[in-house]
């Protein structure tokens, strides 16, 4: 069976099949072996499937995001924590890898169309690896074939990023064209529509990047990648046959694309699958419910305040909203958000029986906690056990890239905002402003996320992205294309708590679940509840978790570490062991 995860070794390629046992065996197999023959092309590019810069079959990418609280500080945002000693990702194996094969895939004895098919998948992995490498470092050397170990070309300097990106979409486009497969059962190789997929992703990504980071000067570039993304979205709504999965209604049908063991095929274009059998499971539920293994990460509640009303306002319209309780702020809500986090009428599985489950605060710093990928069932929390699809590529997310790039191009339509945002909404349960674009910006996104666009449209695109794709990995990537890296220092806030040593039913079931308290824990306590200390010091250590306004307000995690943004980070640093073995790259600006 086809998995993504799975990638054959190039030892599959260098050692011959067994032979029989009274003939002589080869040490390796000929180059006609593997480039001779059509099955050869195809084990050859399996191998692509396990290289290291893909995404595998995990859920918590988004750890690096604004909109995370996390129980560390990442380095990396961390006043005076992170310098080219501690980077990584200057690693080009698997480039020389793909090389190899796009140099030697010229045997005649294969009809070119098949030849082209496997070299337009080679294509895209060379595309999928630079477009990595580009979004992490900037400039990089461009390598085009597989280099010796005495080639100059290794002590080469760094190529300008114009010319890697156009090397970057001649991959992209010759993948487009020449994939033959147009559906993929398993829903994990890659076919002609994931190729546009991530075409239409990259080049919102460089499109964007040009046009907001104007100290490249390329942003007279810009439209042309805007172009290129929408168009190759419309090939996918056009062509592709897919639709956003509806099945069991909108409080159901998002969440059940995340948990489904097997890829939900109508949303779904490529996805990282479980197979218990050959014990390949991912660890969603330990990663995002253990108080120890995981992140803890939690949903701030500037985030959290983003998820419209049902009837398609702003949350933030009621001027009650920053004082309001969990049990209430929650409701009447986008769907999606009981989708995503714990609340109201959420359960869990324990020993069979089904049973309320308020957020916990050994998980959760701020209230807000993800179930987005997690199963129900408590089994799954104590090791890497999940047995859901990871998807990696959804047409939710072509739909929305459609619809930006339009946007940032100045013509997005009535009929695109029905198209794109409209449907996304619409399966999410919401049922105003669902038929034509808005024409007022909301102030709340203007001032907490995006004080630079005035674009209603744009405007709520980006809203519908961010809660959309939340924990698919890309909200980082989005915050480098939009130049909008200073949201990394923003406060990491939770729910409103209007007093101390008051226990909150968080879920209206009638138990009480948490209490705040300063210095000594409340005696006698209530049964059942948690008690969480809120004073500036507990003993002799620092306390990470306070109230706002010391007594009542929201819960802020982590205040008392800096986190820092620098026009810098918008790069990493070239790993100070490469630069000093090749000094010609130079080190990124800020970095040095």
């Amino acid at each position: 069976m086809k998995k993504l995860y799975i990638g054959l070794g190039l030892a599959c390629l260098s050692f011959a099949a067994c032979k029989k046992l009274d003939q002589k065996p080869e040490s390796t197999a000929t180059k006609s072996a593997v480039f001779g023959t059509e099955n050869g092309l195809k084990l050859y590019t399996n191998s692509f499937y396990g290289m290291d810069f893909l995404p595998k079959n995990s859920t918590s990418q988004d750890a690096m995001s604004d909109y995370l609280a996390v129980k560390a500080v990442p380095d990396f945002i961390r006043a005076g924590g992170f310098a080219a000693n501690n980077s990584s990702g200057w690693t080009w194996r698997d480039l020389r890898n793909i090389n190899y094969f796009i140099e030697n895939c010229n045997d005649p004895a294969v009809p070119v169309a098949v030849r082209n098919n496997y070299l337009g998948i080679a294509r895209y992995f060379r595309a999928y690896f630079y477009m990595e490498k580009v979004k992490r470092f900037g400039d990089v050397p461009w390598i085009g074939k597989p280099l010796d170990i005495d080639d100059p070309a290794l002590n080469a300097g760094r190529d300008k990023r114009e010319l890697v990106m156009d090397s970057v979409l001649a991959d992209i486009n010759f993948a487009c064209a020449n994939i033959s497969s147009t559906n993929d059962p398993s829903r994990t190789t890659i076919t002609k529509w994931v190729a546009y997929a991530y075409k239409s992703r990259l080049c919102l990504f460089e499109g964007t990047f040009r046009k907001y980071h104007t100290d490249l000067n390329l942003s007279g570039t810009a439209n042309k990648w805007l172009d290129d993304a929408a168009s190759a979205a419309n090939e996918i709504i056009t062509k592709g046959g897919y639709a956003l999965n509806t099945a069991g209604g909108p409080g159901l049908s998002y969440r059940q694309v995340f948990t489904s063991n097997t890829p939900v095929a109508n949303e779904v274009l490529q996805s990282a699958v479980a197979d218990l059998n050959l014990g390949v499971l991912n660890e969603a539920n330990w990663w995002w419910t253990s108080g120890t293994y995981g992140a803890k990460a939690s949903f701030t509640r500037t985030f959290i305040n983003t998820y419209l009303k049902l009837d398609g306002t702003p949350f933030t319209n009621d001027p009650a909203y920053r004082t309001m309780l969990f049990k209430d702020e929650v409701k009447n809500r986008d769907l999606r958000l009981k989708q995503t986090i714990r609340l109201g009428d959420y359960k869990r599985i324990s020993s069979g029986q089904q049973v309320p489950a308020p957020p916990v605060f050994s998980y959760t710093f701020t209230g807000y906690q993800p179930i987005k990928w997690t199963l129900d069932d408590t089994y799954y929390d104590a090791g890497a056990l999940n047995t859901n699809a990871v998807s990696l590529f959804r047409y939710a997310e072509v739909l929305l890239n459609y619809a930006e790039a339009k946007a940032e191009l100045g013509t997005f339509t009535d009929a695109d905002w029905v198209l794109t945002i409209g449907a996304l909404r619409a399966r999410a349960g919401i049922t105003g402003g669902l038929t034509a674009k808005p024409t007022v910006a909301d102030t709340y996104l203007v001032a907490n996320y995006f004080p630079g666009i005035s674009d209603a449209s744009l405007l709520e695109i980006r809203r519908e992205r961010g809660i959309e794709l939340s924990l698919e990995g890309l909200r980082f990537s989005d915050l480098l294309r939009w130049k909008r890296g200073p949201l990394m220092e923003q406060e990491w806030n939770g729910f409103y708590v209007p007093a101390l040593i008051t226990p909150m039913d968080l879920n209206e079931d009638g138990i009480l679940d948490v209490a705040f308290y300063q210095g000594t824990r409340p005696t006698p306590a209530v049964a059942g509840v948690t008690y969480i200390d809120v004073s500036a010091n507990s003993g002799t250590a620092v306390n990470s978790q306070l109230l706002k306004n010391g007594s009542s307000g929201e819960l802020t995690w982590m205040r008392e570490i800096p986190r820092k943004w620098n026009e810098r980070n918008y790069y990493y640093p070239i790993p100070l062991a490469d630069l000093q073995r090749n000094p010609n790259l130079k080190q990124n600006k800020g970095w040095e």
